[in-house]
C-alpha cells in the first residue's frame, strides 16, 4: 500500500514517515485537513513538513509510560494535568504532536482550559515521545522550552533536561528525584511484554505501597 497525500486525501500505511518541503501555510492546511484524526501525525520545521503513521506498538508504549507517570504522581500526591493527543504550535516556527504531556509545576496555569496559546501559556513540564520510526528529534522541543522530555527509542528510555538552550541527557527526573525512573520503566515493560500492561501497573503500585 502506497502513501497518498493530495488536497482531498491523506493516507499513510502504518510505520511510514514522509518528509515534504512545505511552508507554514501548507502545514496549517494539512493540519485542518487531518482534523482530529490520530493518524497520520504531522510535524513542522521551517521549510519542512513531516507526516508519520504510527505502528500499533507506538500507542501501547506511550500509554504504558504515561500510566507509570500517573501512578508516580499519585503516589507523591502531586496534582497535575495531562493531555493526549495535543498539538503544540508556534507560528512559522514549529508544529509538533507529543505522545503525552504533563503539567506538574504549572498545572494551575492551564487547569480548565480547552485551548492553549503556546506563545503565552507555559509549556508542559514533561513531554513523552515514543519513536519507532526515527520521527522524533529532541530539539523539536527547544522552541517551547519544555523543561523535561522523555524519549523511548530502541526499547530504552532516555530522560532529557533543558539546560540553557540545549537538552542534556539525565539519569533521573527533576519531577521524581528520589525515584529510579529508568529502572521502573524497564521493569514495567518487561512485565507488560510477558503478561500485559495492567499487570505491570499493578506490580508498580504494590511495590510503591510496600
Amino acid at each position: 500500500m502506497f502513501a497518498v497525500v493530495t488536497p482531498k486525501e491523506i493516507h499513510l500505511p502504518p510505520g511510514t514517515v514522509l518528509k515534504l518541503p512545505g511552508s507554514w501555510d501548507e502545514y496549517q492546511s494539512l493540519s485542518v485537513q487531518l482534523g482530529d484524526r490520530s493518524s497520520p501525525r504531522i510535524k513542522y520545521r521551517p521549510g519542512e513538513i513531516m507526516l508519520m503513521a504510527p505502528l500499533p506498538e507506538h500507542g501501547r508504549k506511550a500509554s504504558l509510560i504515561a500510566d507509570v507517570v500517573k501512578v508516580l504522581l499519585d503516589y507523591l500526591e502531586q496534582e497535575y494535568e495531562s493531555f493526549t493527543p495535543i498539538t503544540m504550535e508556534l507560528s512559522s516556527i514549529s508544529g509538533i504532536e507529543p505522545d503525552y504531556c504533563f503539567y506538574i509545576d504549572n498545572w494551575m496555569a492551564i487547569a480548565g482550559k480547552n485551548r492553549i496559546d503556546w506563545s503565552v501559556e507555559p509549556p508542559p513540564d514533561l513531554a513523552i515521545e515514543v519513536d519507532v520510526t526515527s520521527y522524533t528529534d529532541i530539539n523539536d522541543y527547544l522552541p517551547y522550552r519544555v523543561p523535561e522530555v522523555w524519549l523511548f527509542k530502541k526499547n530504552q528510555l532516555k530522560i532529557y533536561g533543558l539546560e540553557d538552550d540545549k537538552y542534556v541527557e539525565k539519569t533521573n527526573s527533576r519531577y521524581f528525584p528520589n525515584i529510579n525512573i529508568l529502572e521502573i520503566v524497564n521493569e514495567c515493560f518487561r512485565i507488560a511484554y510477558e503478561r500485559n500492561t495492567s499487570a505491570a501497573i499493578r506490580d508498580l503500585r504494590r511495590k510503591l505501597d510496600s
